[in-house]
């Protein structure tokens, strides 16, 4: 169940609200037609046919600040052993001059990147794991392989000093893996208004439990026009200091269960169910509205669709996919 906690309760009709204002922004002056970033829904003059690269990103605190996140069309969070959290980070309509830490990849990272039919980097692991990557058509990059791209910062120490440049791994896709991921989100076009702020319930909080130690708080600033992370109480920063935000969050309740895969310090590896269907929530322009999640199958996107099977659109801009356990708990206010 979705927790919702001192939220004002609307009457039944769909409210009538004003345009938002970052959506106006993005799409003026644009057609159509235009065409959009496919991860974004962001209007650009030309997509270049470049793949999308999927990396694996580390969240202990160790590992913070990261770098590099915010200028990723999407990032998944997820649950590893311990409680903490990791991030896949997806880079298409923007590559940042370094990314990082970079850590090693989780059995539900193929669910994750498999849609996206591009690359998948990360710094090592179990080879069960890599295989299964490569089982669901995606090109593995490994720093403990040799791939190009990866180096050590002298800022931190091992294992939370690998970094990488994204242009490099780039560089290195293969003949079948170079061409531009399709849409994995629907996305409002010009004159449509995002199906959260249409639909949905003023939000100005989304509060989230993914485990013991994990509790990721998103804050709508207006001012900015997107949702601002923070860990717990503490705002989340990147390197340079700059608020980590998304323009939307989506929330899918998943069950996670424990493998017999084992970290050095004896805690089970768990895995994120990422096929099937659940409730999820969508926070888009200072809104938020209940909906339901689908993937039939570790090759194809999540679908979102809302209580009368429409597909649920985001707010052209970023977006930070959450895979809360159904264990844990989502709160709005």
């Amino acid at each position: 169940m979705l927790a919702v906690a001192g939220v004002v309760v609307w009457p039944a009709v769909k409210p009538h609200v004003s345009a938002l204002p970052l959506l106006d922004s993005v799409l003026a002056g644009t057609s159509p037609s235009a065409p959009t970033w496919p991860l974004t829904g962001v209007p650009a003059d030309t997509i270049p046919d470049r793949p999308a690269l999927a990396v694996k990103i580390e969240n202990s605190v160790a590992a913070r600040p990261q770098t590099g996140l915010n200028a990723a069309d999407m990032v998944w969070e997820q649950v590893v052993e311990g409680g903490i959290t990791r991030f896949v980070a997806v880079y298409h309509s923007t590559l940042p001059p370094e990314i990082g830490p970079v850590r090693s990849i989780r059995p539900m990272d193929p669910a994750i990147a498999a849609p996206l039919g591009g690359l998948l980097a990360f710094s090592g692991g179990v080879p069960a794991y890599v295989a299964a990557a490569q089982d669901a058509g995606l090109q593995v990059l490994r720093q403990d392989s040799g791939a190009d791209g990866f180096f050590r910062t002298t800022a931190r120490s091992a294992p939370h000093n690998v970094h990488a440049v994204p242009q490099t791994l780039l560089d290195q896709a293969d003949a079948d893996h170079r061409t531009s991921p399709g849409t994995q989100f629907d996305h409002a076009a010009a004159g449509e208004q995002p199906t959260a702020v249409a639909a949905g319930q003023p939000t100005t909080t989304l509060d989230l439990t993914l485990s013991g130690i994990s509790s990721p708080r998103w804050t709508w600033s207006a001012a900015d026009g997107r949702w601002l992370r923070a860990e717990g109480s503490t705002p989340a920063v990147e390197a340079d200091g700059a608020r980590i935000g998304a323009t939307n969050v989506v929330v899918l309740r998943v069950d996670v269960v424990q493998t017999e895969a084992r970290d050095p310090a004896g805690n089970p590896v768990p895995e994120t169910i990422l096929t099937g269907s659940g409730l999820a929530l969508v926070a888009s322009g200072g809104h938020t509205i209940e909906v339901t999640w689908s993937k039939p199958a570790v090759g194809e996107r999540v679908v979102l669709t809302d209580a009368d099977g429409e597909s649920v659109m985001l707010a052209p801009g970023t977006t930070w996919v959450e895979l809360v356990p159904n264990s844990g708990t989502v709160a709005t206010s």
